[in-house]
């Protein structure tokens, strides 16, 4: 996307006028061409003084960056090219340095972009004020409430997508340093009609569509809804989904944002359920039922839909059913109850959902006025936005478009005299003389509407609070007979004659003469709509619901707070508003920005003049420039002034010494402009018609087209002369080279020469010494070779006479020793592993090496043993030390052994040190433990096993209790005697104590271990350790204990063992105890 072009001036590169207070001629078709011309090259905003003109242009436009932000922040608002950023920061820039409270009026009809033109002024603002935590807070649930109140208050109409279906008015508020503190939130006449009833084309408010699409599956069996949108009468199916809008998503960021405004999670539930409420409401549906006295009554077609409702808030079915088929009238003392026929209960249920809905909208907006108020008291400063609906003149306009067409005649009529007033005080603070301005003053319509006497609004109260029949046809012959003459109302009833009809209008109808043009209304609904009342009944059964958001909705419904006067009207309601706003509105400083909307196709690059034209109209645009333009059309202070103006007066330019204003003084007395087409006030110079203006403009582009050829000729000059001089100086530095480079090479060239002369020369003489050097060496080594073959031939006469006698001897020792040699070679490349049960060994190669090959073999085998055994730790080396002595014990005798090689001895099977259960056995036990294990141990007398932990300390033996951990014996080590096992694959052992000691008074012991070669060896180790005499272990399938004063014969049988691992007793006699193995 290319860059835009950054304007230092509204009056600079200007595409038709950027002002229309400078626009000449002056009528409505140049005003139209102007805002086409503009629109057309995406210029969408347009000055009328200082009132904004914005056309929706239907697309995303490169004009709302960050780096616009900064080029409008802190700037004239002239100074650039129109934008709404320069109206948002002039008022923000009042309302922190001259303390004045601002406010900015949106209007223009649905589609003309109202709400994105308030999301753009409240982002610009939050971007230019100051920063922090709590106030990036602040600013954040201040953006964030237009989603929440954009779903529940928005919705697709044919001329907007997302069309504002209520007003807003939200005071921001300020501290002194200009940092939001907080803001409240009005909103005015949300259109709750549409809750029940669209028009062909439009959706229902966007809430509806979200929850549907984007809650998820348990949300919605929550609420008992179905993602179908076509299950509910209450939504319209032929826009249901409109194009570039994700619902879901949507949903999505409307729950995030109720999060961040500081909804809880209850408060969004209840919100949703209540949602799901309405919606299920224009699902009932009644049936005609004729009762005995001939009155007819309704009666709900399915009750499911009803049942699910009470469900949801809380109701009981049969209240809410009887509040749905009959109405209560009460008078003073009495009480009637009447039966509905079928078309006052639709109405009942119609009168529900929209009050329901109506008022969870009202109770939002105060929620979120609750979480986004100021919480500090200090003195603020208030900046409101008022985006409200604009003017509207449709094919069938009814109570609505009346209102709201009512509160534009007001608004239209405060922006005219604020106008109005803000000129008169310029021109009073700038000591110009005020001419009155003739304007069409719009007072007598309001009048006609809101007069407390005569007005349509009072005559329509009191229409409604009339007894006996009320018809809308009641009220529209009240009209004619108060209002038949006034100037701005027409209807059937002739102006001159209350006898004549005027044919022109249709019955049932009367006319307007707005400021914008005529607007003809339907009176049928009028009555209705200005009563909006809902039954007693229905009151009564809301405030009865469990449900507490429901509940507060509901007050009126309380039996204890029953008023029997009648609740003030639709029109009295929002008359009262909109007087409070206009008070309001009046104590603070105008911002206007006026919306356009170019067609009604919502397309982008489109222009209906004629759709323009009629909201030209309507705005008053034309009579806003004609008010702004009345006496003065152009201001500008001095400063600006002179410094765009000065180079057309030789006095001023370049610089001007003096003050600004004498220097437009100078200037305009030397361009000899009449004195009747402007004034000096104290700050500003007043330009009275835009002609003069546009001569002086004419005049700077042709003295800027002068200036810029001096600047051209100048500059053409100095980069010819400069280009020469550099030209020149190159010639010298390129010839300086290049007689370098000559003299290089010739220096190069004489130098290579010489080098080849020197080479050859150094290569004759080297030559030649290299011949005498060769000569020399020869003579050399003949000399050698003569005296080594003398010597040779002396040496070998020797020799012979030796050799002769000692041969065999020295040729066998010769032999023996390179066999020997050859032999310990081999061997180095041959020995085996360092793994100490490698078996392998090279065989020997020769048969006299025999003893030496095994004596070699047995040193290697000892060695790596050495240095096997040189890598264990203490520890490794106790435990080998105790498989060792377990396998001189029990290799080869005891069956069980095999397996329990593998097994690491552990010791302490039991960590009594960190189980909780043993603390009180670890603390009786002050020795180190050896083995803790459970054991099983034999009955004497029935052979029964019982589990008790076994425990091996460095001096004794300790039996205690599995559960508690209570000691039930303890054996000192010299007490054992001897250790007696079988010989099969069974735990089973017997401890032998001496007799006479104190644990033998019962007998020995008997148990059963997993573990039976691991203790056996360890007793035996401790005691060796201890009583420095070895343990004796027995091994042998029978072997005989002592039980108290008996002998008794332990006898090892084959058989099944019933428990597992342990060994199967039993007791034969008082001789014989037989032990089932394996």
């Amino acid at each position: 996307m290319a860059k835009m072009e950054v304007k230092t001036s509204l009056l600079d590169n200007m595409i038709g006028v950027g002002d229309m207070v400078l626009l000449e001629p002056l009528n409505e078709d140049t005003v139209i061409d102007n805002l086409k011309k503009r629109f057309d090259h995406s210029e969408i905003y347009t000055y009328i003084g200082s009132v904004v003109i914005s056309v929706n242009p239907y697309r995303s436009l490169p004009i709302y960056s960050p780096e616009k932000v900064e080029d409008y922040r802190n700037r004239n608002f002239y100074e650039l090219s129109p934008h709404i950023f320069a109206l948002s920061d002039e008022a923000y820039r009042s309302l922190r340095d001259q303390d004045k409270d601002q406010c900015i009026l949106i209007t223009g009809e649905s589609g003309a972009g109202k709400t994105e033109a308030s999301k753009l002024v409240m982002s610009y603002v939050a971007a230019v004020c100051g920063k922090g935590a709590e106030v990036n807070q602040v600013k954040e649930q201040l953006l964030q409430s237009n989603p929440v109140l954009e779903a529940f208050g928005n919705a697709k109409t044919v001329r907007n997508d997302n069309s504002s279906r209520f007003g807003k008015y939200m005071d921001i508020e300020f501290d002194f340093k200009g940092d939001p503190l907080g803001g409240v939130i009005s909103n005015y006449l949300l259109e709750k009609s549409r809750v029940v009833k669209q028009p062909r084309g439009e959706r229902n408010f966007h809430v509806f569509y979200q929850l549907l699409s984007g809650a998820s599956e348990e949300l919605l069996n929550k609420l008992k809804l179905e993602r179908d949108f076509s299950r509910y009468n209450y939504l319209s199916l032929d826009s249901a989904k409109v194009n570039g809008v994700d619902d879901a998503a949507n949903f999505r960021t409307v729950r995030n944002a109720m999060q961040i405004v500081g909804f809880m999670d209850h408060e969004a539930e209840s919100v949703l359920e209540v949602v799901a409420a309405v919606l299920k409401l224009g699902n009932i549906e009644f049936k005609p039922e004729s009762r005995v006295n001939g009155l007819d009554e309704s009666k709900i077609k399915d009750k499911n839909e009803l049942k699910e409702i009470c469900e949801l808030t809380g109701i009981d079915q049969s209240v809410l059913e009887r509040a749905f088929s009959f109405r209560t009238v009460e008078a003073k003392q009495e009480k009637v109850s009447t039966t509905l026929n079928v078309a006052q209960a639709y109405y009942a249920r119609d009168a529900l959902a929209k009050n329901l809905y109506s008022r969870l909208f009202s109770w939002l907006v105060n929620r979120i006025n609750e979480s986004i108020k100021a919480q500090t008291k200090v003195r603020k400063k208030v900046m409101g936005v008022l985006d409200i609906y604009g003017f509207e003149i449709f094919e069938d306009n009814s109570f609505e478009q009346f209102i709201i067409n009512y509160c534009n005649e007001k608004l239209q009529q405060i922006f005219i005299e604020l106008t109005l007033k803000e000129e008169q005080e310029e021109y009073i603070r700038e000591d110009i003389e005020w001419t009155h301005i003739e304007y069409f003053n719009n007072a007598i319509i309001c009048d006609l509407i809101e007069n407390n006497t005569n007005g349509i609004l009072a005559m329509l109260d009191e229409e409604c609070l009339r007894p006996g029949t009320v018809t809308d046809e009641t009220f529209l012959e009240k009209l004619n007979q108060v209002c038949a003459t006034h100037q701005h109302f027409e209807s059937r009833m002739s102006k001159c004659s209350r006898f004549l009809n005027d044919t022109s209008l249709p019955h049932s109808c009367f006319r307007i003469q707005h400021y914008a043009g005529k607007v003809l209304y339907q009176v049928e609904g009028f009555v209705d709509k200005n009563n909006d009342l809902l039954y007693r009944d229905l009151s009564q059964a809301m405030w009865k619901a469990g449900h507490a958001l429901i509940k507060s909705l509901f007050p009126e419904g309380n039996p204890a707070k029953i008023n029997l006067k009648r609740p003030p009207t639709a029109g009295s309601q929002f008359k009262a508003s909109v007087a409070t706003l206009m008070k309001n509105l009046q104590t603070k400083n105008p911002n206007y920005i006026r919306c356009i909307k170019p067609n009604d196709k919502k397309a982008a690059h489109i222009f209906n003049e004629g759709l323009v034209c009629h909201q030209v109209r309507y705005l008053g645009l034309l009579e806003n420039v004609r008010v702004r333009r009345a006496g003065y059309a152009f201001r500008q202070a001095y400063e600006p002034c002179l410094e765009r103006y000065k180079m057309l007066c030789k006095q001023t330019w370049p610089h001007w010494k003096g003050p600004a204003r004498a220097g437009v003084e100078v200037l305009f007395n030397e361009l000899e402009i009449p004195v009747e087409e402007y004034s000096f006030g104290r700050s500003k110079i007043f330009i009275r018609n835009p002609r003069t203006l546009f001569k002086l403009e004419d005049l700077r582009k042709q003295r800027l087209e002068d200036l810029a050829t001096l600047i051209q000729k100048i500059y053409r000059g100095w980069k010819c002369r400069t280009h020469f001089l550099l030209m020149r100086k190159s010639q010298i530095v390129i010839a300086a080279w290049f007689r370098r480079y000559a003299q290089q090479k010739r220096y190069q060239q004489i130098k290579s020469s010489a080098l080849v002369i020197q080479s050859y020369i150094r290569g004759w003489k080297a030559r030649k010494l290299l011949r005498e050097l060769k000569h020399q060496k020869r003579c050399e080594e003949a000399v050698t070779t003569i005296a080594a073959y003398w010597h040779g031939t002396q040496v070998r006469r020797e020799y012979r006479k030796f050799f002769r006698a000692n041969a065999g001897k020295k040729i066998y020792e010769f032999t023996l020793q390179r066999i020997v040699q050859k032999y310990f070679l081999e061997m180095k490349n041959k020995v085996p592993s360092l793994s100490p049960i490698d078996k392998n060994w090279p065989s020997r190669p020769y048969m006299f090496l025999d003893s030496t090959h095994k004596e070699l073999k047995r040193i290697f085998h000892l060695w790596r043993c050495k240095k096997y055994r040189d890598q264990f730790t203490d520890q490794q080396k106790l435990i080998y030390e105790e498989k060792l002595e377990a396998s001189e014990l029990f290799k080869d005798k005891k069956a069980l052994y095999p397996s329990s090689v593998g097994q690491p001895f552990q010791g302490p099977y039991l960590e009594i040190n960190k189980n909780p259960k043993y603390k009180k056995l670890k603390d009786a036990i002050e020795e180190k433990i050896i083995i803790a294990e459970i054991v099983n141990k034999i009955n004497r007398a029935n052979g029964k096993s019982t589990s008790r932990i076994f425990l091996l300390t460095n001096n004794n033996l300790l039996l205690a209790d599995q559960k508690s951990g209570q000691i039930k014996s303890e054996v000192p080590l010299v007490d054992v005697t001897k250790v007696s096992m079988s010989s099969q694959n069974d735990g089973f052992f017997a401890i032998h104590l001496k007799e006479g000691c104190e644990a033998a008074s019962k007998g020995d012991f008997l148990f059963s271990s997993d573990h039976l070669i691991e203790m056996a060896t360890k007793l035996y180790r401790t005691t060796l350790s201890q009583t420095k005499q070895k343990l004796n272990i027995e091994i042998s399938d029978e072997f005989l204990v002592q039980f108290r004063q008996d002998k008794v014969c332990v006898k090892f049988i084959q058989g099944n063992q019933k428990n597992g691992s342990v060994p199967t007793c039993k007791r034969k006699n008082n001789r014989l105890l037989e032990v089932a193995v394996p």
